[in-house]
């Protein structure tokens, strides 16, 4: 599900992502035809399975965006119901400082 929904946001398919997000968190809409983000790459940098309905995904995207590059580093959140996995929330990961 991570995967697919992050091929979704690089093609900008904003009807499959919002097909894919629990109705409890999910956005009325999203602008991804006026956002000039261009992703660069995923990394899964951890899954949990938290039981056969729940699942936790720690991931890593990387973009450009105005010609500065960025990282986008969260831990997401997935439900299955009748047999359909959905997005639930994520919570950011701070970046690590690094000492002069």
């Amino acid at each position: 599900m991570m995967r697919s929904r992050y091929s979704a946001y690089v093609l900008k398919h904003a009807v499959y992502l919002l097909a894919t997000w629990h109705t409890d968190t999910r956005p009325a809409t999203l602008h991804l035809t006026t956002d000039n983000t261009k992703w660069l790459g995923l990394a899964i940098k951890q899954y949990l399975s938290e039981s056969a309905d729940r699942a936790t995904v720690e991931f890593l995207a990387r973009y450009k965006t105005g010609g500065r590059a960025g990282q986008l580093h969260e831990v997401s959140r997935f439900v299955r119901e009748h047999g359909q996995w959905f997005y639930v929330d994520g919570k950011f990961v701070a970046a690590a400082k690094v000492r002069p």
